[in-house]
Parts: structure tokens; sequence; C-alpha cells
């Protein structure tokens, strides 16, 4: 099950100038503030700066769609025809994410919170 398109990553090569331009369009602060990740809140978005992105095949923005069992959805694409760009990883206390190509080329991500 999916919850919808919640957060979207974008791949960026300067992380500095990112930063300065979605603060500059966001009109908010990121929440984090890390070399590996930057990330904003906004209007119910979060909206993320990946400045390692483009090393793990990310070409463009991704939305990520929020879902209750990724190991299952992940599963599900590729037997629909998904090739898998980035496995399953936890990036932190416990949230699991993994990115897929789909045969158009357009890339879905993954995205799974851990259980309260």
């Amino acid at each position: 099950m999916t919850t919808g398109v919640q957060t979207i990553i974008y791949p960026v090569k300067d992380a500095k100038a990112a930063k300065a331009l979605f603060t500059a369009l966001l009109g908010v602060e990121p929440y984090a503030d890390e070399p590996y990740y930057i990330g904003f809140r906004a209007a119910g978005q979060d909206v993320g700066l990946d400045p390692n992105g483009h090393a793990q095949g990310l070409t463009g923005p991704v939305p990520f769609w929020h879902v209750t069992d990724l190991r299952e959805r992940l599963a599900a694409l590729v037997e629909a025809g998904a090739e898998v760009l980035q496995d399953v990883r936890d990036v932190g206390n416990g949230r699991l994410v993994a990115s897929v190509k789909d045969p158009d080329g357009n890339l879905i991500g993954l995205l799974q919170d851990p259980t309260a």
C-alpha cells in the first residue's frame, strides 16, 4: 500500500549552491544539513538534496512514494518490468529507501518509515 508521493530528492553537484537556491525557493531553512543530505519540509512535502545522488545513478529529481512494505512494492515493480537502481538500504533510524527505473527510463523512489 502507498500513502502517496511525499518526498522528492534532487541529486546535486554543489550542495552549498543548491541549499541556497532551495532555501530561497521554499522560504525555510533545512531541518537536516549534513554532508550526505540536506532536507527541507515545506507545504507538507519533504524536499531533499543528495550530493551523492549522481554517483548513485540519479539523473534528475526522484519522487519517493511512501509505502508500508518497501520490499513487497519493490518486488512488484521489478516483476512489472522495473530495473533496480538502488537496492533497499537503511538511511538512518530505520527509514528504508530504494529506487528503480521503469522501462521508459523514469526514476521511481520508494520510502518506508519505521512503524511506531
